[in-house]
């Protein structure tokens, strides 16, 4: 206690052994010491307007004059006061002190003690094992999250950084040296190596391996935790983004993955992991036996039931009728993880069962369900499994009724062999859903009536999500339509959404007459089906001229004939937003 005595009973602040290590000036040592006394005496805070009237003339109100100064005491860390505890202290002015208490912060209680905040780091010596080395590594994101803390609530180039930063640089030092005296391989020493990792791709993946190890709350998990983690400021908030982006190379390397989520605000966030056979051979190297995956696109060539789809579009780029969309976006929260989670903790749902979801989009043709299945996939980041239920029809007499249960056979298998959860997309679905025949029946009747019934009968225990698409909602069997959790109606676009599609679905690059009005364009009652048909129609006709250019009586001419041709039935890919 050889410091404090001294610290406390020293009349010249600055000649006290601890005045070099605090870093400010002698006045603002003088209120350290002041605080120092008070907490000796049983006194843990103080206020701000006592401290500076005890220690400065109020004539003139010249204590004022000290606010200054005991702000700088609070972005260097030695003090802490409540009020301002959830905004940045660089934030608060220093009149906004004066009425508040103010207390010696941990950190300076301990140099009091010590002497000295330094902590002596043991001797270099080879790591015994892979566990010893990841130690020093979780105690390295530690120092990352105590930096990343205090730059988020002080002056980013307070005292306390530098001090972190210095304590971060000595241990990085150690660990290399110990890594070169280290004669066996240190197993992620030597991935990194392998993958080529930079230091800052190295501090997430160890960031997200310390999460898996201490089962914690997943708080460094987030997107913008990690980027924080790693970043100094803004600038480099915005630069150390690309780490986590799709392309970059923990990514393109199946190093990490991550998972979308619906956050309270109705955006998505993300949630990153270790992939799980780089998981494995991390923590259990002494394992060589390799987790081997299937992936779908690997099976799906092995059979002649689905398609296979890879959205490159989510839910903010499709242009939807805003009911339908906010449909959709509550439907988003309903199949959230931690909404399921919490059904689960309830004992509401199975914990096996997954995300369980029966959907039907029903809607004229052209009103974009199916690119809407697509994208709401692709918002869940989940592949869709594609079966168009026309083919059914083909299928030879006495077979169908097998075929309809192999569907949903082949889904699971689909699932199971490759360990993941894909949309099962029914589109045309309509002679599935309708209404049974009843009274005098042919054997055809017989045999349809048959398919409906196991269908029903998969529908009912679909483990999963399930969208089917139709054109008729009124048509469907009152038996199939209770077993939909959701039935989501695709209106016709209106007005301002078909001006949004013609601008979409104009080429770009092409030569427009100087009058060419879009407005004009979307007074026809068009779906987005019939305006990308007709976009394609007109960009023919005007291909084939010497002096190709668009007008707007081309297109104009181009709807009639479509509407007198009755594309109403026409089947549309569907239809973006920019």
């Amino acid at each position: 206690m050889k410091n404090l005595v001294d610290f406390l009973s020293q009349k010249e602040v600055k000649k006290t052994e601890i005045y070099k290590h605090l870093k400010c000036s002698n006045t603002e040592a003088e209120m350290l010491q002041y605080l120092a006394k008070q907490y000796m005496q049983g006194q843990d805070d103080i206020l701000v307007l006592e401290l500076l009237q005890d220690l400065y003339s109020a004539q003139n109100y010249e204590h004022l004059e000290h606010l200054r100064e005991l702000k700088n005491l609070l972005e260097l860390g030695w003090i802490h006061q409540q009020s301002f505890t959830p905004m940045k202290i660089s934030d608060v002015t220093p009149l906004e002190l004066l009425n508040t208490a103010v207390g010696l912060t941990p950190s300076f209680l301990r140099l009091l003690q010590e002497g000295t905040l330094e902590s002596d780091l043991p001797d270099v010596k080879p790591y015994a094992d892979h566990l010893e080395y990841l130690q020093d590594q979780f105690f390295r994101i530690e120092l990352y999250q105590k930096m990343s803390v205090i730059r988020q609530n002080v002056h980013e180039h307070s005292l306390g950084i530098d001090r972190l930063q210095a304590k971060m640089t000595l241990l990085e030092n150690r660990i290399a040296e110990r890594v070169a005296q280290t004669s066996e391989k240190l197993v992620l020493d030597k991935f990194f190596k392998q993958k080529k990792m930079s230091n800052l791709e190295q501090v997430i993946f160890i960031a997200l391996l310390r999460e898996e190890y201490s089962a914690t709350d997943a708080s460094l998990r987030e997107m913008n935790a990690l980027i924080d983690l790693i970043s100094l400021d803004d600038y480099e908030r915005i630069k150390n983004r690309s780490l986590l982006e799709d392309g970059s190379n923990l990514l393109s390397s199946e190093i990490i993955d991550y998972e979308e989520m619906l956050n309270p605000f109705g955006g998505i966030s993300r949630s990153f992991y270790i992939v799980d056979e780089v998981l494995q051979s991390i923590i259990h190297p002494q394992k060589t036996k390799k987790v081997t995956r299937l992936k779908l696109n690997a099976l799906i060539e092995e059979q002649d039931i689905f398609e296979l789809i890879d959205s490159e579009t989510d839910l903010d780029d499709v242009v939807l009728n805003t009911t339908t969309r906010e449909t959709l976006n509550n439907l988003m929260q309903q199949v959230d993880k931690e909404v399921v989670a919490r059904l689960v903790k309830w004992g509401i749902k199975d914990k096996k069962s997954g995300i369980d979801a029966r959907i039907i989009f029903y809607g004229a043709a052209g009103t974009g369900k199916t690119m809407t299945a697509y994208s709401l996939a692709k918002s869940l980041k989940r592949q869709v499994l594609a079966f168009d239920c026309s083919k059914i029809l083909s299928m030879y007499v006495g077979e169908s009724e097998k075929n309809v249960r192999k569907i949903f056979d082949t889904f699971y298998e689909l699932s199971e062999k490759t360990k993941t959860e894909p949309i099962l997309l029914l589109n045309e679905a309509d002679q599935f859903l309708g209404a049974r025949s009843s009274g005098t029946i042919t054997g055809a009747d017989q045999m349809h009536n048959q398919m409906q019934n196991i269908f029903l009968e998969q529908i009912e225990n679909f483990r999963g999500m399930l969208i089917a698409t139709t054109n008729l909602l009124e048509n469907i069997d009152k038996a199939f339509s209770r077993r939909f959790n959701y039935k989501i109606e695709f209106k016709r676009p209106n007005r301002e959404q078909r001006e949004e599609l013609w601008e979409l679905m104009l080429p770009l690059d092409a030569p427009y007459e100087k009058k060419f009005d879009l407005k004009k364009l979307a007074v026809y009652d068009l779906t987005g089906g019939q305006i990308n048909l007709i976009v394609k129609n007109t960009a023919y006709k005007v291909a084939v001229r010497e002096k190709p250019l668009f007008t707007t009586q081309d297109f104009i001419d181009e709807i009639g004939r479509e509407k007198d041709a009755n594309f109403d039935g026409e089947k549309s890919m569907g239809f973006l937003s920019k």
